[in-house]
């Protein structure tokens, strides 16, 4: 049995930092990992793995980071679908490697299997050298996996969700999403630049219903001149494995069947399901360590990520919204400050969100729906890139910049980008914000030239613009 003062079960992002930090402080830490490799599902499967697809999708033509271009698009689908997960694995190998490293050179120790509560102060390792590790405080930080419904036949080749896609050894030529959210708009992006004929089914009248409706517009625009068929206020009713009624179906014998309570019946060679995550909680036995977890897998935390149980933390995508690899490293930082009594790191309220679609997409603060639900009087100013330098030499005719501006203090209450390098320039705004500036530093910076950067200066001036003539 191993002994220690912090016992982390999940090596992803939270678990990751809540070891570290605690570990730089002199404490012994261990990470129980149930998958053979460190870096949980952001790096095995989740975040980085579909990072590295995209970039692999899009540096075909040599045009890593840029809006693709339709020769970029033919390039990619002359690709092997081998070939871009390939491409993909060696990206997920170098980080598994990265946080190996990481958790060696702060002495922290990794035991590899299933970990289950005896008691809140120990647990059982299913499969590991070590069988039980005993702790004084623990941070659970499993993730979440795809919600996978009862009633919808998963056969890994039909009909799948995002875990099954980077496994696949054949690019279907048609595809079904059901889920309009980040994953399933992620997912339907890319396979729609590799020349699969995709259908995306969506409940709700557009897609990414946490987006300013303006870039989901434009973003539904786009994917709809490459191609992707929208079914948008549409709900799957049933979904079916049937034999094809032609012979041959890229690689696969079988296709998957909807039927929509519109009445209509789709097929396609694979359906992608991306409705719902749940948390990775089911083998944890949490009622031996006196917590409970909700139907969807989730544990109730209060503000320093502390459970009902006042030694026990969690953190990550296992307690819910946002779910977002960059919030889950600051939750277990922030989970270990506590713990250990150290000085907390302070909260952000400007959490940027990224969207890695092909285009991408990118937001940080208020949408515009919010302010005005809110009664908050504001104005925008945008920013189109094909205005800007930059966005000439890019090729980037969709791409824009949006500033939300409160109309009498003039601080800056969102910024939303859609384009080449939106997850990146968002930062600048995200900065402002946080610092509490207003339209005034934007019109009175310079940026370098050319630059995508410069959409702040033009979105600012548009927006002072506008402001005079209220």
């Amino acid at each position: 049995m191993g002994t220690y003062d912090l016992c982390v079960i999940g090596s992803g992002p939270a678990g990751q930092r809540a070891a570290i930090q605690s570990a730089k402080v002199g404490k012994r830490v261990c990470v129980v990992e149930r998958f053979r490799e460190v870096g949980g599902v952001a790096v095995n499967t989740g975040t980085i793995p579909s990072k590295a697809l995209r970039e692999a999708i899009l540096g075909t033509s040599g045009n890593k980071s840029l809006l693709p271009t339709e020769n970029d698009f033919m390039s990619a689908r002359s690709q092997s679908f081998a070939g871009l997960l390939e491409a993909a694995n060696k990206v997920i190998r170098h980080e598994v490697v990265k946080v190996a490293g990481h958790f060696a050179s702060n002495g922290i120790d990794v035991v590899y299997g299933e970990a289950s509560f005896l008691d809140p102060h120990t647990v059982r390792v299913a499969g590991a050298n070590v069988s039980e590790v005993k702790a004084d405080k623990f941070l659970i930080a499993v993730g979440a996996s795809p919600a996978r419904p009862a009633d919808i036949p998963f056969d890994g080749q039909n009909v799948i969700t995002s875990d099954e896609l980077l496994r696949l050894d054949y690019l279907p030529a048609t595809m079904l999403v059901i889920g309009g959210g980040v994953i399933g708009t992620e997912y339907a992006s890319m396979l729609t630049a590799l020349g699969v004929r995709v259908t995306l089914i969506e409940g709700r009248n557009e897609l990414l219903g946490f987006v300013d409706k303006e870039i989901t517009e434009a973003l539904q625009f786009h994917l709809r001149k490459r191609g992707m068929t929208l079914r948008l206020g549409e709900k799957a009713v049933s979904i079916s494995v049937i034999d094809p009624p032609d012979l041959a179906r890229s690689g696969n014998n079988q296709m998957a069947e909807v039927y929509l309570e519109s009445g209509k019946t789709l097929r396609a060679d694979c359906l992608l399901y991306c409705v719902g995550r749940q948390g990775a909680t089911d083998a944890l036995n949490l009622q031996a360590a006196g917590l409970t977890a909700d139907k969807r897998g989730r544990i109730e935390v209060n503000e320093h990520y502390q459970t009902a149980v006042e030694h026990i933390y969690a953190a990550g995508d296992v307690v819910g919204f946002p779910a977002l690899a960059s919030t889950s490293m600051e939750q277990g930082r922030h989970a270990a400050c506590h713990m250990f009594g150290l000085q907390l790191p302070e909260d952000s309220r400007t959490l940027p969100y990224g969207v890695y679609a092909i285009p991408e997409i990118s937001m940080v603060g208020k949408t515009e729906q919010e302010l005005t639900e809110q009664n908050i009087p504001f104005e925008s100013g945008v920013a189109q890139y094909d205005e800007i330098a930059r966005g000439q030499l890019l090729g980037d005719e969709l791409g824009m910049l949006k500033l939300l501006i409160h109309q009498e203090t003039q601080h800056i209450l969102g910024v939303h980008v859609i384009g080449a390098g939106a997850t990146e320039i968002v930062h600048i705004g995200q900065a402002v914000m946080a610092l509490g500036g207003t339209l005034d530093y934007f019109i009175h910076t310079v940026f370098n030239y050319p630059t995508l950067a410069e959409c702040y200066k033009v979105a600012a001036l548009n927006g002072r613009n506008r402001l005079r003539s209220t």
